[in-house]
This record gives C-alpha cells, structure tokens and sequence, in this order.
C-alpha cells in the first residue's frame, strides 16, 4: 500500500527514519508487565465464545484499563 506523500515529507522534514530503528522500547509503567500478561493471555487462553480484536493504534504495545 505505500506510505503516503503527506507521511514522507514530514519524515524527511524532520529527518525519522522509523524503519531504520532496530531496539524495542519498552514501558516505564509500573504495571507494563502485569498488562502484557494479560493482554498475551487473550491470545493464548481467550474466555469460551470470545471474539479478540487487534488494532495497532502505534507501534508500540499499551493497555489501558478501566478502574474497577
């Protein structure tokens, strides 16, 4: 599909270069890794008659979750 024009000028405006980045950052969240848990364990063990979705809104995992 591409990267549009739009998207090609900002990054050579500001020179990124995303697809050069080879490390992985993660989180400073204190509760990073409890949330990768669970959201690792949607995919691996889903509830009976679950339907999990995916949308990579960033290149970057995070979870919200709702206060209880």
């Amino acid at each position: 599909m591409g990267i549009s024009h739009r998207v090609q000028r900002i990054w050579h405006e500001y020179g990124l270069k995303p697809h050069l980045v080879r490390s992985f950052k993660t989180s400073n969240d204190p509760d990073f890794v409890a949330k990768v848990k669970d959201v690792v364990g949607l995919y691996l063990d889903p509830p009976e008659n679950a339907l999990v979705l995916a949308v990579d809104e960033k290149s970057q995992i995070q979870a919200v979750w709702p206060k209880n």
